[in-house]
C-alpha cells in the first residue's frame, strides 16, 4: 500500500531518512542483522499509511533498539542517532 503523501517538509524528512537507512545497508561493516532491521524501517516507510507521527514513532522505536546493540559500528551507530533527531521533529 502505498505511503499518505505529507507536508513537504515532512516528505524530506522521511526521504533523508531513508537515505540514510539505505546507506547503512550498502555499509559493508554493518552486520546483517542490523541491516535486516534497517530494510524493515525502509518497507515501513514506503508502505504505511499512518500518519506522520505515528510513522515517524514506529521507525524510531525500531532505530532505538538497533543502537543499543553492542555489535554495530561507530559510524553507523552515528547514522542511528541523526535518524532519530531527524524523527523527533515529525509530529502529527
Amino acid at each position: 500500500m502505498p505511503r499518505k503523501k505529507f507536508s513537504e517538509a515532512i516528505e524530506k524528512s522521511l526521504k533523508n531518512v531513508e537515505g540514510l537507512l539505505n546507506g547503512m545497508l550498502q555499509d559493508r561493516s554493518v552486520p546483517r542483522n542490523i541491516k535486516r532491521v534497517a530494510q524493515k524501517g525502509i518497507n515501513m516507510l514506503s508502505d504505511s499509511d499512518d500518519t506522520a507521527g505515528i510513522l515517524a514513532s514506529n521507525v524510531m522505536y525500531l532505530v532505538d533498539d538497533l543502537s543499543q546493540d553492542p555489535n554495530i559500528p561507530f559510524a553507523a551507530r552515528t547514522t542511528l542517532y541523526r535518524i532519530i533527531s531527524i524523527l523527533e521533529t515529525i509530529k502529527d
